[in-house]
């Protein structure tokens, strides 16, 4: 069984495999199971926990909200791969197939432009972050051992439009 779903044959839309990629799309699919598991085991029982005692676990939320983040950076390269990510299609759609192959380099290379911004100042913020001490507010923990994870995913988004402008480049999309 393959992670690239279904076989795409000329002329067919390409939404949803991951042929062209050399890194398997099952890194993603297995860290988001593993964010969502643990999202569902940290709420859960702190909701045990709180029904039975009237005291709720104090580190839930923060952990919570870091794993919804990375979560989402990790949906974004797992979209982007499998070409699945949002779009505006009415235009495209109604060009040639030139022009749609323009419109999907030039959409392409916007999000690269869009997550390397996102690269540089997660960066600073997360040096800052080390730089300055600053720590949690709930558990005290230091900030930057959870922003240090959005320029990690954001080179990882990068990488999958740079592998997915790279194959619509050279024809295999």
């Amino acid at each position: 069984m393959s992670d690239s779903g279904p076989e795409i044959h000329e002329g067919e839309s390409t939404r949803g495999t991951a042929d062209h990629t050399r890194v398997s799309i099952s890194i993603e699919r297995s860290l988001a199971a593993a964010a969502m598991a643990a999202i569902c085991f940290i709420s859960f029982a702190n909701v045990v926990v709180r029904y039975a005692t009237n005291v709720s676990f104090a580190f839930t939320e923060e952990f919570s909200v870091f794993l919804l983040v990375l979560l989402t950076f990790i949906g974004g390269s797992l979209a982007f791969a499998t070409n699945e990510n949002i779009r505006i299609g009415f235009v495209p759609e109604h060009l040639s197939p030139r022009w749609k192959r323009a419109c999907d380099v030039a959409a392409l290379l916007a999000s690269m432009l869009m997550f390397a911004l996102v690269l540089r100042y997660s960066a600073e913020l997360s040096w800052d972050e080390y730089r300055f001490e600053e720590t949690s507010p709930g558990l005290g923990y230091p900030n930057w051992i959870y922003t240090i994870w959005l320029p990690i995913l954001s080179v990882a988004i990068i990488a999958r439009l740079m592998g997915r402008l790279n194959a619509l480049l050279r024809g295999r999309l």
